[in-house]
Protein backbone atom coordinates (compact mmCIF):
# COMPACT_ATOMS: atom_id res chain seq x y z
CA UNK A 1 0.00 0.00 0.00
CA UNK A 2 2.69 2.59 0.65
CA UNK A 3 4.75 1.52 -2.44
CA UNK A 4 1.07 2.00 -4.05
CA UNK A 5 0.84 5.95 -2.27
CA UNK A 6 4.47 6.65 -3.63
CA UNK A 7 3.48 5.67 -7.07
CA UNK A 8 0.05 8.18 -6.88
CA UNK A 9 2.20 10.93 -5.42
CA UNK A 10 5.07 10.63 -7.98
CA UNK A 11 2.28 10.87 -10.95
CA UNK A 12 0.61 14.29 -9.36
CA UNK A 13 4.37 15.05 -9.11
CA UNK A 14 4.64 14.35 -13.16
CA UNK A 15 1.82 16.36 -13.57
CA UNK A 16 3.50 19.79 -12.54
CA UNK A 17 5.80 18.77 -15.19
CA UNK A 18 3.72 17.32 -18.14
CA UNK A 19 4.71 19.04 -21.66
CA UNK A 20 1.60 20.70 -23.32
CA UNK A 21 -0.45 18.30 -25.31
CA UNK A 22 -2.89 19.01 -28.28
CA UNK A 23 -6.03 20.23 -26.95
CA UNK A 24 -8.62 18.31 -27.81
CA UNK A 25 -10.63 18.63 -30.63
CA UNK A 26 -14.73 19.69 -30.70
CA UNK A 27 -16.64 16.56 -30.01
CA UNK A 28 -17.62 15.87 -33.58
CA UNK A 29 -18.90 11.84 -34.65
CA UNK A 30 -20.44 12.67 -37.98
CA UNK A 31 -18.90 9.67 -40.47
CA UNK A 32 -17.56 7.58 -37.13
CA UNK A 33 -20.57 6.21 -35.60
CA UNK A 34 -20.63 2.74 -35.36
CA UNK A 35 -23.43 -0.13 -36.57
CA UNK A 36 -26.20 -1.25 -34.58
CA UNK A 37 -25.45 -4.53 -34.90
CA UNK A 38 -21.23 -3.90 -33.80
CA UNK A 39 -23.12 -2.14 -30.82
CA UNK A 40 -25.08 -5.05 -30.03
CA UNK A 41 -21.76 -7.26 -30.64
CA UNK A 42 -19.87 -4.81 -27.51
CA UNK A 43 -23.14 -4.93 -25.41
CA UNK A 44 -22.94 -8.58 -25.45
CA UNK A 45 -19.64 -9.06 -24.83
CA UNK A 46 -19.23 -6.57 -21.98
CA UNK A 47 -21.45 -8.95 -20.22
CA UNK A 48 -19.77 -12.16 -21.21
CA UNK A 49 -16.38 -10.61 -19.66
CA UNK A 50 -18.19 -9.04 -16.60
CA UNK A 51 -19.23 -13.24 -16.02
CA UNK A 52 -15.39 -13.47 -15.44
CA UNK A 53 -15.79 -11.30 -12.40
CA UNK A 54 -17.30 -14.85 -10.64
CA UNK A 55 -14.03 -16.51 -10.98
CA UNK A 56 -12.27 -16.43 -7.47
CA UNK A 57 -15.54 -15.29 -5.71
CA UNK A 58 -18.62 -17.36 -6.27
CA UNK A 59 -17.37 -19.40 -9.25
CA UNK A 60 -18.86 -20.31 -12.88
CA UNK A 61 -20.41 -24.02 -12.67
CA UNK A 62 -21.25 -26.58 -15.82
CA UNK A 63 -22.56 -26.09 -17.70
CA UNK A 64 -22.86 -22.54 -17.35
CA UNK A 65 -23.97 -21.41 -14.50
CA UNK A 66 -23.20 -18.77 -12.20
CA UNK A 67 -24.42 -15.83 -9.69
CA UNK A 68 -24.00 -12.82 -12.64
CA UNK A 69 -25.26 -13.09 -16.18
CA UNK A 70 -24.82 -16.73 -17.54
CA UNK A 71 -28.51 -17.54 -17.84
CA UNK A 72 -28.38 -14.62 -20.73
CA UNK A 73 -26.32 -17.20 -22.56
CA UNK A 74 -28.21 -20.29 -24.81
CA UNK A 75 -25.64 -22.67 -26.05
CA UNK A 76 -22.99 -21.61 -24.02
CA UNK A 77 -20.62 -24.42 -22.36
CA UNK A 78 -18.09 -23.78 -19.63
CA UNK A 79 -14.73 -25.67 -20.46
CA UNK A 80 -12.67 -24.51 -17.60
CA UNK A 81 -11.57 -21.37 -15.47
CA UNK A 82 -8.11 -20.16 -14.50
CA UNK A 83 -7.00 -18.03 -10.85
CA UNK A 84 -3.30 -17.84 -10.81
CA UNK A 85 -3.94 -16.22 -7.69
CA UNK A 86 -4.00 -12.58 -6.71
CA UNK A 87 0.00 -11.59 -6.98
CA UNK A 88 1.17 -9.11 -9.23
CA UNK A 89 1.06 -11.11 -12.13
CA UNK A 90 -2.55 -12.18 -11.52
CA UNK A 91 -4.37 -13.78 -14.15
CA UNK A 92 -8.26 -14.82 -13.72
CA UNK A 93 -10.80 -15.93 -16.11
CA UNK A 94 -12.87 -18.61 -18.06
CA UNK A 95 -12.90 -20.65 -21.38
CA UNK A 96 -16.38 -21.04 -22.68
CA UNK A 97 -18.08 -22.65 -25.95
CA UNK A 98 -20.43 -20.80 -27.78
CA UNK A 99 -22.91 -23.33 -29.57
CA UNK A 100 -26.13 -22.48 -32.22
CA UNK A 101 -27.98 -20.55 -31.53
CA UNK A 102 -25.34 -18.63 -29.85
CA UNK A 103 -22.39 -17.69 -32.77
CA UNK A 104 -19.77 -20.10 -32.80
CA UNK A 105 -17.33 -19.47 -30.95
CA UNK A 106 -14.25 -20.32 -28.14
CA UNK A 107 -14.57 -17.85 -25.99
CA UNK A 108 -11.80 -16.27 -23.71
CA UNK A 109 -13.16 -14.12 -20.95
CA UNK A 110 -10.30 -12.19 -18.99
CA UNK A 111 -10.80 -10.70 -15.88
CA UNK A 112 -9.31 -7.52 -14.31
CA UNK A 113 -7.35 -7.16 -11.16
CA UNK A 114 -8.15 -8.17 -7.49
CA UNK A 115 -7.92 -5.00 -6.32
CA UNK A 116 -7.73 -1.06 -6.89
CA UNK A 117 -4.17 -1.07 -4.95
CA UNK A 118 -2.81 -4.13 -7.32
CA UNK A 119 -4.20 -1.65 -9.89
CA UNK A 120 -2.10 0.95 -9.45
CA UNK A 121 0.97 -0.91 -8.20
CA UNK A 122 0.96 -3.23 -11.18
CA UNK A 123 0.34 -0.04 -13.85
CA UNK A 124 3.27 1.40 -12.68
CA UNK A 125 5.78 -1.56 -13.48
CA UNK A 126 9.17 -0.90 -15.43
CA UNK A 127 8.97 -2.42 -19.06
CA UNK A 128 11.09 -5.04 -20.50
CA UNK A 129 12.07 -5.91 -24.14
CA UNK A 130 9.11 -7.48 -25.81
CA UNK A 131 10.11 -10.83 -27.97
CA UNK A 132 7.28 -12.61 -29.57
CA UNK A 133 7.05 -16.49 -28.37
CA UNK A 134 8.22 -18.77 -31.25
CA UNK A 135 4.87 -20.40 -32.74
CA UNK A 136 6.45 -24.05 -31.41
CA UNK A 137 8.53 -22.89 -28.69
CA UNK A 138 6.19 -25.38 -26.49
CA UNK A 139 6.50 -28.57 -28.38
CA UNK A 140 8.69 -31.10 -26.60
CA UNK A 141 9.73 -32.67 -29.79
CA UNK A 142 10.96 -28.99 -30.79
CA UNK A 143 12.80 -28.33 -27.64
CA UNK A 144 14.36 -31.42 -27.93
CA UNK A 145 15.69 -31.67 -31.47
CA UNK A 146 15.94 -27.99 -32.45
CA UNK A 147 16.98 -28.69 -35.82
CA UNK A 148 13.33 -30.52 -36.24
CA UNK A 149 11.14 -27.29 -35.49
CA UNK A 150 9.98 -25.73 -39.01
CA UNK A 151 10.58 -22.01 -39.43
CA UNK A 152 7.14 -20.83 -37.77
CA UNK A 153 9.06 -18.04 -36.02
CA UNK A 154 6.59 -14.59 -36.04
CA UNK A 155 8.55 -11.43 -37.00
CA UNK A 156 10.84 -9.56 -35.33
CA UNK A 157 9.64 -6.95 -33.32
CA UNK A 158 12.18 -4.24 -33.72
CA UNK A 159 13.00 -1.83 -31.00
CA UNK A 160 9.30 -3.24 -28.94
CA UNK A 161 9.04 -3.02 -24.86
CA UNK A 162 6.35 -4.26 -23.15
CA UNK A 163 5.14 -3.88 -19.70
CA UNK A 164 6.85 -6.56 -17.20
CA UNK A 165 3.68 -7.10 -15.26
CA UNK A 166 1.33 -7.62 -18.21
CA UNK A 167 4.00 -9.82 -19.58
CA UNK A 168 4.65 -12.33 -16.73
CA UNK A 169 0.97 -12.58 -16.41
CA UNK A 170 0.25 -13.90 -20.13
CA UNK A 171 3.73 -15.91 -19.60
CA UNK A 172 2.13 -17.90 -16.72
CA UNK A 173 -1.42 -17.77 -18.13
CA UNK A 174 -0.20 -19.58 -21.56
CA UNK A 175 0.79 -22.33 -19.55
CA UNK A 176 -2.24 -23.48 -18.57
CA UNK A 177 -4.71 -22.36 -21.85
CA UNK A 178 -2.54 -23.36 -24.58
CA UNK A 179 -2.96 -27.04 -24.39
CA UNK A 180 -6.80 -26.54 -23.69
CA UNK A 181 -6.73 -24.09 -26.77
CA UNK A 182 -5.00 -26.63 -28.93
CA UNK A 183 -7.51 -29.11 -28.32
CA UNK A 184 -10.41 -26.95 -28.96
CA UNK A 185 -9.08 -25.62 -32.25
CA UNK A 186 -8.51 -28.63 -33.72
CA UNK A 187 -12.22 -29.70 -32.40
CA UNK A 188 -13.68 -26.76 -33.89
CA UNK A 189 -12.31 -25.81 -36.76
CA UNK A 190 -15.44 -23.63 -37.90
CA UNK A 191 -15.57 -21.94 -34.21
CA UNK A 192 -14.40 -18.19 -34.11
CA UNK A 193 -11.54 -17.80 -31.87
CA UNK A 194 -13.00 -15.00 -29.38
CA UNK A 195 -11.14 -12.64 -26.49
CA UNK A 196 -12.29 -10.21 -24.33
CA UNK A 197 -10.98 -8.66 -21.58
CA UNK A 198 -11.29 -5.94 -18.88
CA UNK A 199 -8.93 -3.46 -17.43
CA UNK A 200 -5.60 -5.44 -17.12
CA UNK A 201 -7.51 -8.61 -18.31
CA UNK A 202 -7.18 -6.27 -21.43
CA UNK A 203 -3.92 -6.17 -21.37
CA UNK A 204 -3.00 -9.76 -20.87
CA UNK A 205 -5.86 -10.20 -24.07
CA UNK A 206 -3.46 -8.65 -25.78
CA UNK A 207 -0.46 -10.70 -25.58
CA UNK A 208 -2.52 -13.87 -26.02
CA UNK A 209 -3.61 -12.16 -29.10
CA UNK A 210 -0.28 -11.34 -30.67
CA UNK A 211 0.79 -14.94 -29.70
CA UNK A 212 -2.70 -16.65 -31.31
CA UNK A 213 -2.31 -14.62 -34.17
CA UNK A 214 1.24 -15.57 -35.00
CA UNK A 215 -0.18 -19.05 -34.43
CA UNK A 216 -2.69 -18.69 -37.39
CA UNK A 217 -5.53 -19.27 -34.93
CA UNK A 218 -7.04 -15.79 -36.51
CA UNK A 219 -8.76 -14.14 -32.98
CA UNK A 220 -11.00 -11.50 -32.84
CA UNK A 221 -10.20 -9.51 -29.54
CA UNK A 222 -12.49 -7.10 -27.63
CA UNK A 223 -10.71 -4.65 -24.53
CA UNK A 224 -12.70 -2.71 -22.55
CA UNK A 225 -10.37 -0.19 -20.45
CA UNK A 226 -7.21 -1.78 -21.91
CA UNK A 227 -3.99 -0.10 -20.73
CA UNK A 228 -1.33 1.22 -22.27
CA UNK A 229 0.76 -2.72 -22.69
CA UNK A 230 4.40 -1.27 -24.19
CA UNK A 231 5.83 1.41 -26.34
CA UNK A 232 5.11 3.07 -29.57
CA UNK A 233 7.35 0.09 -31.80
CA UNK A 234 4.65 -2.52 -29.62
CA UNK A 235 1.70 -0.51 -30.71
CA UNK A 236 3.02 -0.42 -34.35
CA UNK A 237 3.30 -4.13 -34.54
CA UNK A 238 0.16 -4.94 -32.68
CA UNK A 239 -1.59 -2.32 -35.64
CA UNK A 240 0.38 -4.55 -37.92
CA UNK A 241 -0.82 -7.62 -37.43
CA UNK A 242 -4.66 -6.56 -37.12
CA UNK A 243 -4.47 -4.00 -39.92
CA UNK A 244 -5.43 -1.26 -37.47
CA UNK A 245 -4.27 1.20 -39.76
CA UNK A 246 -6.22 4.55 -40.83
CA UNK A 247 -10.04 3.49 -41.64
CA UNK A 248 -10.30 0.05 -41.67
CA UNK A 249 -12.26 -0.45 -38.78
CA UNK A 250 -14.58 2.11 -40.05
CA UNK A 251 -14.90 0.28 -43.62
CA UNK A 252 -15.40 -2.48 -42.09
CA UNK A 253 -17.88 -1.97 -40.00
CA UNK A 254 -20.25 0.06 -42.90
CA UNK A 255 -19.79 -3.08 -45.21
CA UNK A 256 -21.09 -5.13 -42.65
CA UNK A 257 -17.67 -7.19 -41.68
CA UNK A 258 -15.87 -8.27 -38.16
CA UNK A 259 -13.26 -6.00 -37.19
CA UNK A 260 -10.58 -8.46 -35.65
CA UNK A 261 -9.40 -5.68 -32.35
CA UNK A 262 -11.55 -3.46 -31.01
CA UNK A 263 -10.35 -1.60 -28.00
CA UNK A 264 -12.98 0.18 -26.39
CA UNK A 265 -12.28 2.91 -24.35
CA UNK A 266 -14.95 5.48 -22.01
CA UNK A 267 -14.44 9.23 -21.47
CA UNK A 268 -13.07 9.75 -17.70
CA UNK A 269 -11.59 6.37 -17.32
CA UNK A 270 -7.96 6.94 -16.70
CA UNK A 271 -6.63 3.24 -17.15
CA UNK A 272 -6.21 3.77 -21.05
CA UNK A 273 -4.08 6.44 -20.39
CA UNK A 274 -1.61 4.43 -17.85
CA UNK A 275 0.96 3.49 -17.35
CA UNK A 276 2.26 7.40 -18.25
CA UNK A 277 3.19 8.32 -21.76
CA UNK A 278 5.94 10.11 -19.93
CA UNK A 279 7.30 6.79 -19.33
CA UNK A 280 7.33 5.43 -22.92
CA UNK A 281 4.32 3.34 -23.03
CA UNK A 282 2.06 4.29 -26.18
CA UNK A 283 -1.84 2.90 -27.15
CA UNK A 284 -2.21 1.18 -30.25
CA UNK A 285 -5.19 1.48 -32.83
CA UNK A 286 -8.39 -0.06 -33.04
CA UNK A 287 -10.29 2.35 -30.58
CA UNK A 288 -13.89 2.42 -30.12
CA UNK A 289 -14.60 5.63 -27.95
CA UNK A 290 -17.34 5.62 -25.42
CA UNK A 291 -18.20 10.11 -24.81
CA UNK A 292 -21.59 9.26 -22.74
CA UNK A 293 -19.84 9.77 -19.00
CA UNK A 294 -23.34 7.85 -17.43
CA UNK A 295 -24.91 4.18 -17.55
CA UNK A 296 -26.57 3.05 -20.51
CA UNK A 297 -24.89 4.66 -23.79
CA UNK A 298 -26.37 4.24 -26.73
CA UNK A 299 -25.31 3.77 -30.39
CA UNK A 300 -24.83 7.60 -31.12
CA UNK A 301 -22.67 7.90 -28.00
CA UNK A 302 -19.95 5.59 -29.62
CA UNK A 303 -17.49 6.55 -32.56
CA UNK A 304 -14.56 4.75 -34.32
CA UNK A 305 -11.30 6.37 -33.55
CA UNK A 306 -8.30 6.91 -36.43
CA UNK A 307 -4.55 6.27 -34.99
CA UNK A 308 -3.14 5.19 -32.48
CA UNK A 309 -4.28 8.48 -30.04
CA UNK A 310 -6.99 9.89 -31.41
CA UNK A 311 -7.60 13.61 -30.41
CA UNK A 312 -11.42 13.48 -30.71
CA UNK A 313 -11.16 9.83 -28.33
CA UNK A 314 -9.67 9.12 -24.77
CA UNK A 315 -6.19 10.40 -26.69
CA UNK A 316 -7.65 14.06 -26.24
CA UNK A 317 -8.19 14.02 -22.36
CA UNK A 318 -4.86 13.07 -21.25
CA UNK A 319 -3.26 16.70 -20.52
CA UNK A 320 -4.34 20.38 -20.95
CA UNK A 321 -1.75 23.05 -21.36
CA UNK A 322 -1.22 24.58 -17.51
CA UNK A 323 -4.20 22.37 -16.14
CA UNK A 324 -2.41 22.70 -12.46
CA UNK A 325 -2.16 26.66 -13.11
CA UNK A 326 -5.56 26.84 -13.81
CA UNK A 327 -6.91 24.23 -11.46
CA UNK A 328 -5.30 26.38 -8.64
CA UNK A 329 -6.49 29.31 -10.08
CA UNK A 330 -10.56 28.25 -10.01
CA UNK A 331 -9.83 26.91 -6.38
CA UNK A 332 -8.16 30.28 -5.18
CA UNK A 333 -11.27 32.42 -6.76
CA UNK A 334 -13.94 30.30 -5.76
CA UNK A 335 -16.05 31.61 -2.87
CA UNK A 336 -19.61 32.20 -1.60
CA UNK A 337 -22.89 30.43 -2.80
CA UNK A 338 -20.34 29.50 -6.37
CA UNK A 339 -17.91 27.98 -4.13
CA UNK A 340 -19.34 24.25 -4.78
CA UNK A 341 -19.67 25.33 -8.38
CA UNK A 342 -16.62 26.18 -9.18
CA UNK A 343 -14.56 23.27 -6.66
CA UNK A 344 -16.56 21.18 -9.75
CA UNK A 345 -15.35 23.02 -12.46
CA UNK A 346 -12.11 22.83 -10.95
CA UNK A 347 -11.83 19.38 -10.53
CA UNK A 348 -13.40 18.93 -14.20
CA UNK A 349 -9.54 20.68 -15.28
CA UNK A 350 -7.89 17.31 -14.13
CA UNK A 351 -6.83 15.22 -17.04
CA UNK A 352 -8.87 12.25 -17.08
CA UNK A 353 -5.39 9.94 -16.11
CA UNK A 354 -5.19 11.58 -13.10
CA UNK A 355 -8.21 11.06 -11.88
CA UNK A 356 -8.02 7.76 -10.17
CA UNK A 357 -11.21 7.91 -8.15
CA UNK A 358 -12.45 6.98 -11.30
CA UNK A 359 -10.94 3.31 -11.28
CA UNK A 360 -14.41 2.91 -9.30
CA UNK A 361 -16.53 4.26 -11.95
CA UNK A 362 -15.61 5.21 -15.26
CA UNK A 363 -13.37 2.54 -15.54
CA UNK A 364 -16.11 -0.34 -14.45
CA UNK A 365 -18.74 1.73 -16.83
CA UNK A 366 -18.85 -0.22 -20.40
CA UNK A 367 -22.14 -0.61 -20.77
CA UNK A 368 -23.16 -2.06 -17.58
CA UNK A 369 -20.98 -1.56 -14.27
CA UNK A 370 -18.25 -4.52 -14.63
CA UNK A 371 -16.94 -6.19 -11.75
CA UNK A 372 -19.89 -7.50 -9.58
CA UNK A 373 -20.70 -11.55 -9.18
CA UNK A 374 -24.35 -10.56 -8.80
CA UNK A 375 -27.48 -11.08 -10.63
CA UNK A 376 -28.28 -8.21 -13.42
CA UNK A 377 -25.19 -6.55 -12.24
CA UNK A 378 -24.79 -3.45 -10.06
CA UNK A 379 -28.04 -3.25 -8.44
CA UNK A 380 -27.50 0.44 -8.25
CA UNK A 381 -28.31 0.33 -11.73
CA UNK A 382 -31.29 -2.02 -12.06
CA UNK A 383 -33.60 0.24 -12.35
CA UNK A 384 -31.80 2.75 -14.77
CA UNK A 385 -33.22 1.81 -17.90
CA UNK A 386 -32.25 -2.17 -17.96
CA UNK A 387 -34.94 -5.06 -17.50
CA UNK A 388 -34.57 -7.42 -14.91
CA UNK A 389 -32.61 -10.28 -17.12
CA UNK A 390 -29.89 -8.61 -16.58
CA UNK A 391 -29.88 -6.98 -20.79
CA UNK A 392 -30.48 -3.35 -21.71
CA UNK A 393 -33.80 -2.73 -22.81
CA UNK A 394 -34.30 -1.18 -26.40
CA UNK A 395 -35.11 1.79 -25.06
CA UNK A 396 -31.95 2.42 -22.94
CA UNK A 397 -29.79 1.26 -25.97
CA UNK A 398 -31.14 2.86 -28.47
CA UNK A 399 -31.95 -0.50 -30.71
Amino acid sequence: MLFATSILLAWIGLAWGVPPSQVPLVHDVSGRNISLDLFADLEELARIVDISYCVGTTGIQKPFQCRSRCQDFIGFELVTTWNTGPLLSDSCGYVVLSHPPSSPRIILAFRGTYSITNTVVDLSTFPQEYVPYPVNDDDEESKNNPKSRPSLDPPTCTNCTVHSGFFTSWKVTRTLLLPILKDLVQKYPTYQLTLVGHSLGGAVAALAALEFHHRGWNPQITTFGEPRIGNAALAQYLDHAFSLTDLVQVEADRNGLPAMYRRVTHVNDPVPLLPLREWNYNMHAGEIYISKADLPPSPADLEHCVGDADPSCIGGTETSTSWMERFLSKSADASGDDEMAEGSESWALIPARFRLWQLFFSHRDYFWRLGLCVPGGDPFHWSRGQDGAGRASPESSGL
